[in-house]
């Protein structure tokens, strides 16, 4: 499908979210000719500093280099006088974050993890054996397909290492990602982080996938410096590591047992629900303080854990349900007269559809800033 970088080529329609550290506003938006729906990331160039000028252009710069099926995809990009448009495939479920902001706020079903670390490790070992690191994996990273298969975003802050030498610089905006961090790439120390710094994040993940929430959400950027620093190890919150009216939550890398991050939900179910042994012990592999005890992307994919995705038949879709992906089939027919974008808003209110923070990169070739 050719998608022409033209502005008057496609209708946006209705505001899906922002990005870009709310700097930026993603559209939902038609492709005229061919009526598919996209999103339309939308960046005032007359408003963005030059750091992040620069942070644009390292970003399209670095996902044009990559074309893997668990990555962003490539659409176009262009530009209309100081605004620039960056069109993405329309993401169906959004990230992550919007599902556990959402519909899970206490966790995603321990299959559907499974699932989408499959997808994210798959896209993560093609990054490293390109020579780059990844550095800002998180849930507002993954981004979740109509059939339920995970892409993983986030590529501004990647960079190429050295085989020979490791890296020791903190990428540019790195107080977004300071909770999903290595202590080596915090510690800032002559030893400097690679790409094992990687699998340490795909733990911290694992644990805000599962327990609805980051570890160290609530904890001082200090004292989760420290915590991390001296080796300890988040952990999955079930009926096996937190108990009932006893205040463990600390070693555990959280602050509180009684509500879940930012979010203030009850974690009634924590007592209750109880991950696997695999589970568990793919988070301890990840998140061990010495990086060269950490498992490489291929060894996470032979993991039982994510081994398990060839034995299970039911569909990924159906395990998230309540939530439905935005698609044609459930949206009311957009028409090509911008007239009736006003109407369109009011279907898509009408529909409850929700709003997704859309936190993903540029894939697109660099026009002329």
């Amino acid at each position: 499908m050719n998608f022409e970088p033209d502005l008057k080529q496609y209708t946006m329609c209705s505001v899906l979210g922002s990005c870009f550290s709310d700097r930026a506003v993603v559209f939902l938006g038609k492709h005229n000719k061919s009526g598919n729906l996209v999103a339309m990331k939308n960046f005032n160039l007359d408003s963005m500093s030059k750091t992040d000028c620069q942070l644009i252009q390292d970003e399209i710069y670095n996902t044009r280099q990559l074309m893997h099926p668990n990555l962003i995809p490539y659409v176009t990009s262009f530009l209309d006088k100081s605004q620039l448009y960056v069109v993405f495939p329309l993401m169906g479920y959004g990230s992550c974050r919007d599902l556990l902001r959402n519909h899970f706020v206490e966790g995603l079903p321990e299959t559907v993890i499974a699932f989408v670390l499959r997808d994210v490790l798959l896209g993560l070992e093609y990054i490293h054996n390109k020579g780059l690191v990844h550095r800002a994996i998180k849930a507002g990273h993954i981004l979740i397909r109509a059939d339920g298969h995970a892409c993983l975003s986030g590529l501004r802050s990647m960079c190429p290492i050295d085989k020979r030498s490791n890296l020791h610089s903190l990428p540019l905006q790195s107080a977004n990602n300071l909770n999903w961090s290595s202590p080596e790439m915090l510690e800032q120390n002559l030893l400097g982080y690679n790409e094992k710094s990687d699998i340490y994040s795909i733990g911290i993940t694992s644990c805000e996938l599962a327990n609805g929430f980051v570890p160290f959400a609530e904890t001082d950027t200090t004292l989760m410096l420290t915590q991390k620093v001296k080796g300890l190890i988040p952990h999955l919150l079930d009926c096996t590591t937190c108990y009932p009216y006893e205040d463990n939550a600390a070693d555990n890398g959280y602050q509180s047992e009684e509500t879940i991050g930012v979010n203030a939900a009850p974690v009634s179910s924590v007592y209750t629900r109880m991950f696997t042994e695999e589970f568990h012990n793919l988070v301890e592999l990840c998140c061990q303080r010495d990086p060269e005890s950490r498992p490489s992307a291929p060894n996470l994919l032979a993991h039982t854990f994510t081994k398990q995705v060839k034995r299970v038949s039911v569909k990924v879709t159906d395990l998230l349900r309540p939530a439905v992906p935005l698609l044609k089939t459930n949206v009311a027919e957009i028409s090509d007269d911008l007239a009736s974008i006003g109407g369109m808003s009011q279907q898509l209110s009408d529909l409850d559809l929700l709003t997704y923070a859309w936190d993903f990169d540029l894939n697109d070739i660099v026009p002329t800033l």
